[in-house]
């Protein structure tokens, strides 16, 4: 059970939408939208304000009738709910009611009580609204994307069920729910304000989070399986550089081998002084993409930090126009439904995860490349060589799909495209930024998942048996359960969505040995 009250953390998006907590409103909150409300309608009777007795955007400049009030909230949700491409999936969506209901419920919008208590219900009964990926532009808010979810909280429109795609209208009389009041400006208010793309977001974080763990997990066995020297991840070297990502993700990596054998002390080797070799078979120092895992996922992981530092605001944030103040008894004609924040987090997070998938697509090309590991067969084959493929065919879906992460990850941020009249004369976005940065963590799962098989592939042909360390044996299990030796050739899609699927579900194994 998770109780609205102050502020939210990722915590509680992870406790919400991924362990289906239920949630509920503080009575503090209610009677806080409930003041904001009543300050609203009695400030508004005789004053011009934008989106209650105005039109909207170039159309400000028409009075409105107040007999036409309330009806034109209508034709505000009704006219942009324009979305077309993909429906969002559940998860995007209930991270993005979520992240609606708690600016909604900061007390700066003055709607009515009923907008609170119909979106805590839609999250509470699993119902997720059609709400399609393409249409925001992500200045006047993620305009069309949140038309969608308050032309469902009005009983219109469609919604995902139990699976299925239904009429709002027959699912909330199925459950008894009724449609919010319209009072004052509750479309404007649901519609005005940077939630989709905050809520995506968040959804992003979460799992880029999870990829940063299994990459560490992954690069971890690499180490292993090429029994690579360990002074590249010691406390003396990477406390050189002050950056922290850099100093966790080595720290993290020390603890993953800390129970390993086949990690090498230089000092038992290179530094022996019994070597007198001029040529060194075995390489002195590991090609970069193993020996540099710290420096390559230092700032990917101070980035996901930063990311979700400022996403964590933006939610806590009032996001809207006007702002409604009930303490200076007064309305702000403002932008703080601008996205730029977002969109700018969003561009950065895309770019190191892309970054991300690029390492793990060059360290499952040096296990494929028997030429540059010396210890494999060609492919990690473990079949008769010529005749069977082992993992040649995979490895064409992770450079296509990590190809495609590199084109993905140009930047939204600096495409203003002006529209609405010019009045939208600069946008972010961000809506769009955070889609294809979702789009980018999808791929970056299925890279992980290859190259995951092919760490298994590889270490059943090593047979290290008891030498490996104890949470690369775990993940060999469960990745065994999954994928089975490749000693004949398999139709290895269903492999890899399997083991996508655990990526996503899972938590790495990355908990400090300490506790």
């Amino acid at each position: 059970m998770l109780i609205l009250k102050d502020r939210l953390e990722i915590k509680d998006f992870i406790n919400i939408i991924f362990n289906s907590e239920e949630l509920f409103i503080d009575e503090f909150i209610t009677d806080r939208v409930v003041r904001s409300y009543e300050f609203l309608e009695e400030f508004s009777e005789n004053k011009v304000i934008y989106g209650v007795n105005t039109g909207f955007g170039p159309m400000a400049q028409y009075k409105i009738d107040d007999k036409d009030r309330i009806e034109l909230q209508f034709n505000l949700i009704r006219s942009h709910s324009s979305g077309v491409g993909k429906p969002i999936e559940p998860a995007y969506v209930k991270a993005l009611m979520l992240a609606r209901l708690n600016t909604l419920s900061l007390g700066k919008s003055g709607v009515h009580i009923s907008v609170i208590n119909g979106l805590k219900n839609l999250i509470n009964n699993d119902i997720t609204p059609l709400i399609f990926e393409h249409g925001g532009v992500g200045a006047s808010g993620d305009l069309v994307q949140l038309a969608h979810l308050a032309l469902v909280l009005i009983g219109e429109g469609e919604v995902f069920y139990k699976g299925e795609r239904r009429n709002t209208a027959d699912v909330f009389e199925e459950l008894d729910l009724q449609p919010i009041q319209i009072k004052i400006r509750e479309g404007l208010a649901l519609m005005n304000g940077t939630s989709a793309m905050t809520g995506i977001g968040i959804v992003n974080v979460i799992n880029a989070q999870k990829l940063l763990d299994w990459s560490i997990c992954c690069s971890s066995a690499i180490n292993e399986i090429v029994e690579a020297y360990d002074d590249h991840l010691s406390e003396e070297l990477n406390n050189s550089k002050l950056h922290h990502g850099q100093q966790e993700i080595a720290r993290k990596m020390r603890n993953h081998l800390s129970d390993s054998k086949l990690t090498r002390d230089r000092n038992e080797h290179l530094y022996s002084g019994q070597n007198g070799d001029t040529y060194f078979k075995e390489k002195v120092q590991e090609y970069y993409s193993l020996r540099c895992v710290p420096q390559v996922l230092g700032p990917v992981c101070d980035t996901i930090k930063q990311v979700g530092k400022i996403l964590i605001e933006e939610l806590n944030s009032a996001n809207d126009n006007p702002i409604i103040d009930v303490e200076t008894k007064h309305v702000y004609h403002g932008g703080n439904f601008h996205g730029d924040y977002v969109s700018l987090e969003m561009d950065k997070l895309k770019l190191v995860i892309t970054k991300l998938s690029m390492l793990a697509e060059r360290q499952l090309n040096y296990l494929l490349n028997s030429k540059l590991n010396d210890i494999l067969p060609p492919f990690a084959n473990l079949g008769k060589l010529g005749f069977n493929f082992g993992m040649q065919g995979i490895q064409f879906t992770a450079v296509s799909t990590t190809a495609e992460n590199q084109m993905l990850s140009n930047s939204m941020y600096v495409h203003s495209i002006p529209n609405n009249n010019d009045n939208q004369d600069i946008v972010s976005m961000g809506t769009n930024a955070a889609n294809m940065t979702k789009m980018v963590i999808e791929n970056t799962f299925e890279v992980l998942a290859i190259e995951l098989m092919t760490i298994v592939q590889a270490l059943e042909f090593l047979d290290f048996e008891d030498k490996l360390s104890s949470r690369t044996q775990t993940l060999v299990n469960d990745i065994k359960k999954i994928v089975p030796p490749f000693t004949k050739d398999y139709v290895t899609y269903p492999f890899v969505q399997k083991v996508k699927d655990f990526l996503k579900n899972n938590d790495a194994y990355q908990n400090d040995i300490s506790n």
